[in-house]
């Protein structure tokens, strides 16, 4: 720990409006300042404040579009991090409606930056092992044959996850199941898959917010995998 300075990470992750732009942009997507601010409930010269900290601390960078700026989480290790991160830190306290709301959606189903997680992506996760198309291997899974082809023909892209420079799969600890979910290239192109895809099985709910709803296909595919839906206190 002594050759790198994790107080600096700390101190930018240490504000709470800088945490709740990262959560924000955990969705995968690329935010503007002004939808960074609105999720932060900060002003906007406020918020362009923290984000070239974030910039400059390495966490976040700029993708010019035209006129238009966008703001990205910098890598997939800063997303990684950030998910790690949320097994150690306290849970916030549910005071209102809407956050409750907010807090069964992010453990039904939920971007982690760019693979899914929640109690969907756990559900998937054991579902491809337990069919055989996920093999256990060093440092995380291989697709078998059946695996390939079940996974092209939910629109998965294998060829670019296994052209990715990332790892292809491996196990990810979810912090609200405390199981595993699948992380990688391969879990990239099947989020992608899966919520931008021609058939989608999940619809993201905002833009600034990591939880998925779940389509009546969603549904139908979840529960050829074994998945149940949750029963709701009255």
């Amino acid at each position: 720990m002594y050759d790198v300075d994790v107080a600096a990470v700390a101190a930018l992750l240490g504000n709470p409006s800088r945490a709740t732009m990262l959560d924000a942009l955990m969705t995968g997507r690329a935010l503007t300042a002004t939808e960074l601010a609105r999720a932060a409930d900060v002003s906007p010269a406020t918020a362009s404040e923290h984000l070239a900290r974030l910039r400059e601390g390495g966490l976040v960078e700029v993708v010019s579009q035209g006129r238009h700026r966008y703001h990205r989480l910098a890598s997939p290790d800063v997303g990684a991090a950030l998910e790690a991160l949320s097994h150690i830190a306290p849970a916030k306290p549910v005071t209102t409606l809407r956050q409750s709301s907010r807090a069964r959606s992010l453990a039904e189903a939920r971007s982690c930056y760019d693979h899914l997680a929640g109690r969907s992506g756990v559900t998937i996760h054991d579902g491809l092992i337990g069919r055989g198309w996920l093999l256990p291997e060093v440092g995380g899974y291989g697709l078998s044959e059946e695996g390939t082809e079940g996974l092209l023909g939910w629109g998965v892209d294998v060829a670019w996850a296994r052209s990715s420079r990332r790892p292809f799969a491996r196990p990810c600890l979810d912090w609200t199941e405390r199981r595993e979910h699948l992380a990688g290239a391969l879990a990239a192109a099947l989020l992608t898959a899966l919520v931008d895809g021609a058939e989608p099985w999940f619809v993201r709910r905002a833009d600034d917010h990591r939880g998925l709803r779940l389509t009546s296909l969603g549904r139908a595919r979840l529960a050829d995998l074994g998945w149940e839906p949750v029963e709701r206190s009255a």
